[in-house]
């Protein structure tokens, strides 16, 4: 149980982080590990922080601390799937994110990245599916939308990405990674009909 005084620290750390103000979420942290080196959610926070600062080696060493003290923590858990997932240990994050999954069941962001994980690993259909799971548990996430934009791109069922990416251009029409997703899915639409009517 987390200290009434640690835990308005940690809500102060996470208003920073939502703000985007990622090295005053570490410092904040740090004092809380200054009178609790102990505290996991501490560690939680530093390493979530360190991922949004693409920082992931520092985001590994401090979620390896905080899942020694508290190895049962869905967001522990999920973080280093997470980091695991960006340094592409498809494998290893999926272990994680699994586990996450298993603590926290229907969890719309642990599924889009085991989805995405699984996905990456091979298990293409698999990692599909969950992700659609996922959409259908938040389907105005623009990150989920994106991810399975991006699936779909790749398995050159052109429409259905079409569809994913204006979706999140309606939800976000800054959302520059959807737009750049949609010209590419235009452009190898175009091709690929090119490809397959040379081949008749």
């Amino acid at each position: 149980m987390v200290d009434p005084q640690m835990q308005l620290l940690i809500e102060e750390a996470d208003k920073k982080k939502l703000d985007g103000n990622f090295n005053d979420a570490i410092r904040i942290c740090e004092k809380i590990l200054h009178y609790d080196l102990d505290c996991s959610e501490a560690y939680e926070e530093i390493g979530d922080n360190y991922l949004s600062l693409r920082e992931y080696g520092k985001a590994k060493k401090a979620l390896d601390r905080a899942m020694t003290l508290n190895p049962y923590s869905p967001n522990g858990n999920y973080l280093l799937g997470f980091v695991y997932s960006c340094l592409a240990k498809w494998k290893t994050s999926i272990e994680y994110l699994e586990r996450a999954d298993q603590l926290y069941p229907n969890h719309s962001e642990i599924l889009r990245c085991l989805g995405w994980s699984m996905y990456h690993d091979g298990q293409r259909k698999r990692g599909a599916i969950i992700l659609e799971r996922a959409m259908q548990l938040n389907p105005g996430d623009p990150l989920i939308l994106n991810d399975l934009g991006v699936v779909y791109l790749n398995e050159k069922n052109f429409e259905r990405a079409a569809n994913l990416f204006k979706r999140v251009l309606d939800i976000e029409p800054d959302n520059e990674k959807a737009r750049e997703c949609l010209n590419a899915v235009k452009f190898f639409d175009v091709e690929y009909k090119k490809l397959n009517s040379k081949k008749k």
